[in-house]
């Protein structure tokens, strides 16, 4: 009688763990954070602007072909935490833009970018700074391995903090709410940029504390 149970138990727990794992992406929810990306998973979560040849590859949704282009999340966010890991060849022209104001053209003109450049024009607004609006001292170089990256915006502050070193911490306030999109770029006119992986994005948004209801009864005398 004990063998059945154990059997029956084993069955069911099986059947459990493989339901859990056919969850979909953007049902994938755990301790807040929302997987938009986890490793070769989640395009359905992006609408493509451009001509880039997202796809799923090696483990992860990878970008190396196009004249430029754009995944952008289908959903808008305000005050969130954003991680994700990232791949770069030395060549890559890339970037995470949040709160970005105009999904059908995208730029630092009506979002913010965490650029993904190690040989950008400007080396201090190249990866890890904000680009226009924040320069980082020491530029890092993410290109030919794996990186992570967490972006969080709550009301005008703005932080970066690229493989555990923060990059960026300013007040800024142009832009107030938005879409997410993960760029793949080129270097100069009709020439491709080298490769762009994400393997891993997140999202959590920061909810604001609720506000103390007042007490409304007459004052004592």
């Amino acid at each position: 009688m004990e063998r059945r149970w154990f059997v029956l138990l084993a069955i069911v727990a099986g059947f459990g763990i493989h339901a859990c794992a056919q969850l979909p992406p953007d049902l994938a929810k755990f301790g807040g954070w929302t997987a938009l990306i986890d490793g070769e998973s989640g395009l359905e979560n992006w609408t493509r602007v451009g001509d880039a040849n997202w796809r799923a590859e090696d483990g992860a949704i990878v970008a190396y072909r196009g004249k430029g282009g754009y995944l952008v999340s289908k959903g808008e966010y305000k005050d969130f935490q954003l991680r994700a890991e990232f791949w770069a060849d030395p060549t890559t022209n890339s970037g995470i833009f949040f709160r970005v104001t105009n999904p059908k053209r995208i730029g630092a003109d009506n979002a913010y970018e965490m650029n993904i450049s190690d040989r950008a024009p400007d080396p201090k607004y190249g990866t890890g700074a904000i680009v226009k609006y924040a320069k980082v001292a020491q530029p890092p170089k993410a290109g030919g391995k794996w990186n992570t990256v967490e972006i969080t915006a709550k009301g005008q502050q703005l932080v970066v903090v690229l493989n555990g070193v923060e990059t960026v911490n300013i007040q800024h306030a142009k832009f107030a709410r938005g879409a997410l999109a993960l760029e793949y770029g080129t270097v100069a006119k009709n020439v491709e940029g080298g490769p762009i992986k994400f393997r891993k994005v997140q999202v959590r948004p920061i909810e604001e504390p609720a506000k103390p209801v007042s007490g409304g009864g007459s004052a004592s005398r």
